[in-house]
């Protein structure tokens, strides 16, 4: 595995409240989802690349948190079901709470999508 913790680490250091252990939650999930990137920052958010190019990327706000596929095309394609859900999203970005969280296998099937993008 590539990675380069130490940014990511650094940007985690910065987030407080709920946000913190969600965000480290999703990082260990997408570092287990996502063995073979390189952990980078992007567009100033921790990201992971594969085959140098940014797959996903997350983000700490004051009433949420984001997941960022770094493509437009990924989430029209799961539209329906972030619906359902009752997600916040749009081409760019999935937002979700301490009461909305993002499922393991909804994060598999998100990461497995975008991976087949690459």
């Amino acid at each position: 595995m590539m990675t380069h913790a130490a940014p990511h680490d650094a940007y985690l250091a910065t987030i407080t409240g709920w946000q913190r252990p969600a965000l480290d939650d999703l990082r260990a999930r997408l570092t287990a989802l996502l063995p073979m990137a390189e952990e980078v920052i992007s567009y100033a958010i921790p990201g992971f690349r594969v085959n140098d190019k940014v797959v996903m990327g997350y983000a700490g706000f004051k009433a949420h948190c984001s997941l960022f596929p770094h493509s437009g095309s990924l989430f029209p394609k799961f539209e329906q079901e972030l619906t359902a859900i009752g997600y916040k999203f749009n081409k760019g970005t999935l937002q979700f709470t301490e009461h909305t969280p993002i499922s393991d296998d909804l994060l598999a099937r998100l990461v497995a999508a975008r991976l087949e993008m690459v």
